[in-house]
C-alpha cells in the first residue's frame, strides 16, 4: 500500500535537503527501527517504516518557521509551547499530510505525538515514540539499551515506555527544566498499568 503521495526515492531527497546529516541519520535510523519494531508486534511495516521516515520532518524548520505553522493552521495548547525543542511533531505530521500526502491518520498521529506521547496510546503510536527513542544510529547506547532491554519481557511495550518517561523526567530535573504536565500524566498512567 502507498501511503505518500511519492515515491520513497523523492521522500528520501526531500528530508536529504530539508534536515542535518544527523537529523536525516536519525530519521533512516528511526524508519529501520520502527519496521522492526513493527515487525515484532505484528504491525504494519511498511506504514511503520515511512512514520519513522517522516516523524521528524519539519525539526530543522527555524522556531519563528514551525510557530507560525502552529498558529496559522494547527490547534496545539499553550502548554505544549512551553518547550520549542517538541514544536517540530504537531508540524510534521502537517508537513506529511500537506507535503506528502499522508492520509492514514494512524501515522499522523503517531508522528504529532512522537515526542510528549500521550494517556492512551495505540500500539503503533508507541512503536514510533519508542523507534525515536532508541533507533541504533544517532542514539547513546547508555540511554536507548534500558529501554531496549525492557522489550524483551512480557508486556515490553508499557514498559519501555515507561522507562523513557524516567529516563526524560530525570533529566528534566537534573538540567532545572520545566516538565509540562501532560508528561507527568503519562508517567503516571504508564506507571499504573505497569505495576497492575
Amino acid at each position: 500500500m502507498n501511503y505518500t503521495e511519492i515515491s520513497t526515492e523523492s521522500l528520501l531527497d526531500w528530508l536529504r535537503t530539508n534536515l542535518t546529516e544527523k537529523r536525516y541519520a536519525h530519521s533512516l535510523g528511526t524508519a529501520e527501527c520502527a519496521k522492526d519494531l513493527a515487525r515484532k508486534y505484528r504491525l504494519d511495516e511498511e506504514k511503520a517504516y515511512i512514520a519513522g521516515l517522516l516523524h521528524d520532518c519539519a525539526k530543522c524548520f527555524p522556531n519563528d518557521k514551525l510557530i507560525s505553522i502552529i498558529d496559522e493552521h494547527l490547534e496545539v495548547e499553550e502548554i505544549e509551547k512551553m518547550n520549542y525543542k517538541t514544536l517540530h511533531a504537531p508540524v510534521s505530521a502537517y508537513v506529511a499530510k500537506n507535503t506528502f500526502g499522508v492520509k492514514d491518520e494512524e501515522i499522523l498521529s503517531a508522528i504529532r505525538w512522537h515526542t510528549l506521547g500521550k494517556v492512551h496510546m495505540t500500539d503503533f503510536e508507541k512503536i514510533i515514540f519508542l523507534a525515536d527513542k532508541i533507533e541504533e544510529r544517532t542514539r547513546e547506547n547508555w540511554y536507548a539499551q534500558p529501554i531496549r532491554a525492557l522489550l524483551l519481557e512480557s508486556d515490553g511495550l508499557n514498559k519501555a515506555i515507561l522507562q523513557c518517561y524516567r529516563q526524560t523526567i530525570k533529566s528534566l530535573v537534573d538540567r532545572d527544566l520545566k516538565i509540562c504536565p501532560l508528561t507527568i500524566d503519562i508517567y503516571n498512567h504508564y506507571e499504573d498499568k505497569v505495576s497492575k
